[in-house]
């Protein structure tokens, strides 16, 4: 083994279960970053919104998120101590830092550089009352009125949170529906309870001017943008995509058309601009690593499930119903409902619908959901379709009574 077997830049989800995957094939390891470990997940991203969303005030979310995040960074740098993992707190630049002088040598590299926020050339954008989701985590006083730019997972769980601290609240969104990924019918639903709940919903609105928003506080939710710049990447030919993402084939190595390869990089993680999810990149980190070390797997990157923390949250993995139509896939149906069930009477979570897919031969394709814990049942079926489950099969498989999983059971009975 030579002295670092593989460099990685960036020690968010992606870049450090890499790292750990790696040290514990045997590899030694060459791991880079910045800023704090953790990426945009941990320190403003995933971890700190789930504290405000499972917190009842704005002042316990500040002191819970204070708590919480140290502790998970302190666990990943544990994990990042490993005898076969070296932790360098720089940012890595191809041509100037010491193992990547020469560009790119024989050690192979996993850019693994996350995301950063798109902000929209929207006039006035530079208003100090517009921030970003970090932006908006910092402030230390409860807005009394916040508007929101973008109705996607980012502006949606915010909005929920927020309004719920006691903020009036407004989204603008330019499409006709919120959250694109989750079937219409469901999205429709969750907005239509959410509006029933006091958040106002401005659809099928463009912003032309920051100056027409009458809030306090005005939160710029409209993506992220894969961040490359200042990693000098024209040294090695790197071409980026449109979207400004490292294109990358299905083993997450770089790839420009199938056809002009750099057989020693990959790029894992939002970067990437293929999903950008955490438990995405933790996933790309293992297949990396596996065809770097030639190890075949199994994963299934064309079943991803997802989640967004509104309340009630919602979830979702395979197609919408919209895009089955779309791709002329025959399929059917399956609907249930939170107010049939007996665990969410006994919560008073009434409030959601299931919507279950399957093909002509009766295999599972996907499930959308809003309600109490839809993320779990979603969850479930993502691990049903991986293994290319029925319908009839899921009807003779045992659920727990009483529990919220009998939603799912009851879509199939």
């Amino acid at each position: 083994m030579s002295e670092t077997d593989l460099i990685i830049i960036g020690a968010g989800p992606g870049g450090y279960r890499a790292a750990e995957y790696a040290a514990k094939q045997g590899m030694k390891v060459t791991i880079f970053e910045n800023n704090e470990v953790g990426g945009t997940c941990l320190n403003v991203g995933c971890i700190p919104t789930k504290t405000y969303v499972h917190s009842a005030t704005f002042a316990e979310a500040r002191e819970r998120m204070a708590t919480v995040i140290p502790q998970l960074r302190a666990g990943i740098e544990g994990i990042l101590s490993h005898p076969n993992i070296t932790l360098v707190r720089e940012k890595a630049v191809f041509g100037k830092t010491p193992l990547l002088l020469d560009g790119l040598g024989e050690t192979p590299v996993i850019i693994a550089t996350g995301s950063e926020t798109k902000w929209l050339p929207i006039k006035g954008f530079d208003d100090p009352r517009v921030v970003d989701s970090t932006g908006l985590l910092n402030l230390e006083t409860l807005p009394k009125r916040l508007a929101i730019i973008g109705a996607g997972v980012i502006g949606m769980e915010f909005a929920s949170v927020f309004h719920r601290f006691g903020s009036e609240v407004t989204v603008i969104e330019y499409l006709k529906e919120c959250l694109p990924a989750l079937d219409s019918d469901i999205a429709k639903r969750l907005r239509k309870y959410l509006e029933k709940q006091g958040i106002t919903f401005k659809m099928k609105t463009a912003v032309e001017n920051i100056a027409d928003i009458d809030a306090d506080v005005i939160l710029m939710a409209t993506g992220r943008k894969p961040r490359t710049e200042g990693l000098n990447l024209e040294i090695l030919g790197i071409t980026l995509a449109p979207n400004g993402a490292i294109p990358v084939d299905d083993n997450f190595q770089y790839c420009v058309n199938h056809n002009s390869q750099l057989p020693k990089v990959y790029a894992i993680g939002d970067v990437n601009g293929r999903q950008m999810l955490a438990h995405a990149a933790e996933m790309q980190a293992v297949r990396a690593v596996n065809h770097i070390l030639g190890k075949p797997d199994g994963i299934r990157f064309d079943i991803m499930p997802a989640a967004i923390f509104t309340t009630p949250e919602a979830a979702c993995v395979g197609p919408t119903e919209d895009q089955l139509k779309e791709q002329g896939i025959a399929y059917e149906c399956r609907k249930s409902f939170w107010r049939a069930n007996g665990k969410a009477l006994a919560m008073a979570e009434t409030e959601g619908m299931l919507k279950l897919f399957a093909d002509a031969e009766g295999r599972l394709l996907g499930c959308h959901a809003y309600g109490a814990h839809a993320a779990d049942i979603v969850q479930e079926v993502s691990a049903l379709i991986c293994r290319d489950t029925t319908v009839s099969q899921l009807r003779d498989m045992v659920h727990i009574h009483p529990t919220l999983s009998e939603i799912l059971k009851d879509a199939v009975d």
